[in-house]
């Protein structure tokens, strides 16, 4: 189990850290990292999973044989333009 604890006035607290705030992460008790809080912006968080996704489907583009290469063809196409559409970063590509 992870805890994440964040640094109000010189303690250490149990709760979900905010934007610049110090923190640590206690796993099963033990110090697992420290650092600073920063809130990773939506489109950032958006581009992420796209470039996961991207690159969790690069092995069928190249398989002819695939059974449902043209549907992901369809879908990382989806993905790439996805940045340029009205629905980023709400409304993700779907396969």
């Amino acid at each position: 189990m992870i805890i994440t604890q964040t640094l109000v006035d010189g303690g250490w607290v149990t709760q979900d850290p905010t934007d610049g705030q110090p923190y640590r992460k206690l796993m099963d008790g033990f110090a697992f990292e420290i650092g600073t809080y920063s809130v990773i912006p939506a489109e950032e968080e958006a581009r992420q999973w796209r470039d996961a996704e991207l690159k969790a489907t690069d092995f069928i583009a190249p398989l002819f044989d695939h059974p449902q290469r043209d549907a992901h063809i369809i879908y990382r196409e989806a993905l790439r333009q996805w940045p340029s559409t009205e629905d980023f970063p709400i409304t993700r590509p779907e396969l």
